[in-house]
């Protein structure tokens, strides 16, 4: 394979950008994991409620990403990336702002896997 015409193969902005939405969206997605040792300071939780904590988000992605495929495939790539990240806003100012219960912030680990889910729009673009 010749090394120019594979430096030349895509457009550079779009492979950037990609990459940066599938890498900061991988971010928040892990985000509960390591905060789960803060968060049980103020609600306290057994084992498995840890446990459920860290899983919902991957849950979350796996279920979210069906949408996020579809919408790749209706409105385009672009678009459900931008999408996406406007979504993914949605449970990380949930849960820095509103949240009062456990349950609520199992409501916010299933929405960050919309985070999760953005490899259904990053791959594509790429």
């Amino acid at each position: 394979m010749d090394r120019k015409s594979f430096l030349k193969s895509g457009h550079s902005p779009t492979l950037l950008s990609s990459f940066l939405y599938f890498d900061v969206s991988f971010m928040v997605w892990v985000l509960l994991g390591p905060l789960v040792v803060v968060i049980m300071s103020d609600y306290p939780m057994d084992a498995s409620q840890k446990a459920n904590l860290v899983a919902l988000p991957v849950l979350g992605g796996s279920v979210l990403r069906l949408v996020l495929g579809y919408l790749t495939d209706v409105i385009g790539p672009k678009r459900t990336g931008q999408i996406g990240m406007l979504l993914t806003m949605v449970p990380l100012v949930w849960g820095w702002k509103f949240v009062d219960s456990l349950n609520e912030l199992y409501m916010v680990a299933i929405l960050l896997g919309i985070a999760g889910a953005s490899f259904a729009a990053a791959l594509p673009l790429a």
